[in-house]
């Protein structure tokens, strides 16, 4: 090829607008790359940069990128991922916890700006009724884009934090059906035909989401449990096909997407592989591309063509904000708040981002609304997250400095800084341990998980303990899946707990977690021959457990707690970790336990301010542990015991002999045995009685 050859081929490959799918998906990639960046520095949130980079590069302005095949493919991909993720992250826990506060909420946030938005989209605007009432459900979205500002000033349990958070239940599913009946009405009519159809098929596809989906999930989960990557793909599967029958059930696509969320939430753990690959790839591919494929469509020239379109964008901006704020101030008159409880509620339900993209987006397809109410709504969120983001800073800064704040006490009344140790002999059984060990650890300290393989001094401990440092790097590899540094220790000792108790003191452990090895003897039950000095010479947490099947396959948590369980220095933190693995979960709890140590109980968990209020299932005086456990356990529980070291306040004769009795009667349940912290000083002296 000679040089004029080469040129004109480098000239048509680089014509406008760019057709070569490689460098079409280059062109995307930076921009998803650099936008963010870029508008970070002027205090842009990523979701504007990313709008504001499609406008750039689409159609309607430099011409760079056209809306083809595969732009709409990627564009519908990230607008189910946004509903889907939307769902799935929703905290079903914080809703029951304030849920008669959370439904005021958003009931007043849901009905205040469809009430002022219909009259100013259908008399001030003069827009049709279809148009005026889909933009006005638009108003009554809301999206959490200021919530990390709350976590990091450290508020994120406030009770004003809470009703926003379970108010977005309401108003959202409120806002799709309502839209998913505007829609049917353009297609056909509101006619008793189409009353019964989508009532009937809107039954059987809800059947079929909360019925037959988690548990065609629960049993692949746990058929294929080391087979990540098939769980991914499973996943995704079950979205679009969700997608797909809510479009056969005369609904949109995006409700079957966040139907499926909330349908798979409790499957899938919030600090789970699956949940982080998920956020990761949506956030990283999807979503992005969605959004710029949102500002390809909008053409900025329609703002210089007139005075309409920046009335309508006016309009939009001013109804949308002022509708969040008198939500906001009715709120705090009904309960009585202060003024930035108010500004924070506000702050968070102000910005409108996925939910109303995804509904103005469709109704353009559509032809319900045109290009002014379009772009105007891409000035809307534009403002609006930035509005949000100012308002809850703000509010934050007051509420802290004025000490209204609910402290965020660590789970536990535990040491400042948490460290987890997992002894492994085989790094094999290590993947079960790790998950649950990052559901347990407390992820605002972010503090390693160590591995530890303890290698006995004889001939062969050098190439052992080279051969064990291989292995459990491998495992640090699949805890790095999940965003969770893995430290590992591979160490040369005479005698297997010492090794342990040595390795924890050096790297500060107050947390051993354990697997229940297959062994003969009691002690070997647990953890090799050892565990008895572990227990004796360690008088931090220790959890021994016995996982039968996936964590997400539970549907509840029995635990049974000892008398005089609330006089052990480590009660408070025992029951923090129940209270976060049963919260990552999704798992009901009740306590098999006295009245006398449920009411501690429920005062530490007040202290600590956990959302966490388990039933009572009360334990007769002297009964034995094993009858109350054969009359309470379910197949599908996972079973937590409260143990004692010898010597401690709690410690029974009875308890001594409890794994050996748990480990033959219940074969099939996943058992966590736990030992709280003790006070050493205070054994010594109780040995000394």
């Amino acid at each position: 090829m000679n040089d004029s050859g080469f040129f004109e081929h480098l000239a048509r490959e680089f014509a406008l607008p760019l057709q070569n799918p490689v460098l079409v998906f280059c062109v995307v990639l930076f921009i998803i790359l650099l936008a963010p960046l870029i508008l970070r520095q002027f205090k842009v949130p990523g979701v504007i940069g990313l709008i504001i980079s499609g406008v750039i590069v689409g159609p309607h302005a430099l011409n760079i990128l056209e809306k083809n095949s595969a732009v709409e493919l990627f564009s519908t991909i990230g607008l189910l991922y946004i509903m889907f993720i939307a769902g799935l992250e929703l905290d079903m826990d914080e809703f029951r916890r304030h849920r008669n506060k959370s439904l005021w909420f958003g009931l007043f946030t849901f009905a205040i700006p469809l009430a002022i938005g219909y009259p100013a989209c259908r008399y001030l605007l003069g827009y049709g009724e279809a148009a005026s009432f889909l933009t006005a459900i638009m108003f009554s979205t809301h999206t959490l884009v200021a919530y990390p500002i709350v976590s990091k000033f450290g508020i994120s349990r406030h009770q004003a934090v809470a009703i926003a958070v379970g108010g977005t239940i309401l108003t959202d599913t409120a806002v799709l059906l309502v839209f998913a009946v505007i829609m049917g009405a353009e297609n056909g009519g509101l006619t008793q035909g189409f009353w019964i159809r989508l009532g009937t098929s809107m039954a059987l596809f809800l059947l079929f989401m909360f019925l037959v989906l988690p548990r065609i999930a629960r049993w692949f989960f746990g058929r294929l449990e080391s087979e990540k990557t098939s769980h991914y793909i499973f996943v995704l599967a079950a979205v679009f096909f969700a997608a797909f029958l809510a479009q056969v059930a005369g609904v949109e696509p995006i409700i079957g997407a966040f139907v499926a969320g909330l349908s798979l939430n409790r499957l899938i753990p919030s600090s789970s592989v699956l949940m982080n690959r998920l956020e990761f790839v949506g956030n990283a591919l999807f979503i992005p591309f969605f959004l710029i494929s949102v500002g390809m469509v909008v053409d900025v020239r329609v703002l210089t063509r007139g005075t309409d379109a920046v009335v309508v964008a006016g309009v939009l901006t001013v109804v949308a904000l002022l509708g969040k704020w008198l939500a906001a101030w009715i709120t705090q008159l009904v309960f009585r708040y202060t003024g930035p409880q108010r500004q924070l509620i506000f702050g968070l339900s102000s910005s409108h981002a996925a939910a109303t993209l995804a509904i103005i987006l469709v109704g353009y397809k559509a032809g319900i609304i045109d290009e002014n109410i379009l772009n105007g709504t891409i000035v809307l969120i534009l403002v609006t997250c930035l509005v949000a983001s100012f308002a809850t800073e703000a509010a934050a800064k007051r509420i802290v400095r004025a000490g209204d704040v609910e402290q965020q006490r660590s789970d536990s009344a535990e040491p400042q800084r948490e460290r987890i140790l997992i002894p492994c002999a085989e790094p094999a059984s290590v993947p079960p341990l790790l998950d649950l060990a990052t559901m347990l650890r407390d992820r605002s300290q972010a503090q390693p998980i160590t591995l530890v393989n303890v290698v006995e001094n004889d001939e062969r401990a050098g190439s052992r303990s080279v051969r064990m440092r291989k292995l459990l790097g491998d495992q640090a590899r699949y805890a790095a899946a999940s965003e969770t540094t893995v430290n590992t220790v591979v160490t040369i000792d005479n005698n297997v707990a010492g090794g342990i108790i040595r390795t924890a003191k050096e790297t500060g452990s107050n947390l051993i977690l354990l697997g229940w090895s297959d062994r003969v003897t009691l002690l070997e039950r647990l953890f090799g021959p050892k565990t008895d000095t572990l227990l004796r010479n360690y008088h931090k947490l220790v959890l021994v457990t016995r996982i039968t099947k996936p964590l997400a396959a539970h549907r509840r948590m029995l635990v049974l707690c000892p008398p005089l369980a609330e006089r052990e220095p480590g009660f408070g933190q025992w029951i923090g970790k129940v209270q976060r693995l049963a919260k990552e979960l999704g798992l009901r709890v009740e306590f098999l336990s006295e009245p006398v140590t449920h009411v501690a109980l429920l005062a530490e968990a007040r202290e600590q301010r956990l959302n966490f209020e388990p039933a009572l299932l009360a334990l007769p005086e002297g009964a034995d542990p094993d009858e109350q456990l054969a009359r309470h356990t379910q197949p599908n529980d996972l079973v937590v015991v409260v143990s004692a070291r010898p010597r401690s306040i709690s410690h029974n004769a009875v308890l001594d002999q409890l794994p050996r009795r748990l480990d033959k009667q219940y074969q099939e349940l996943s058992l966590i045995m736990v030992y709280p912290a003790t006070d050493p000083v205070a054994e010594d002296i109780l040995e000394l009685a």
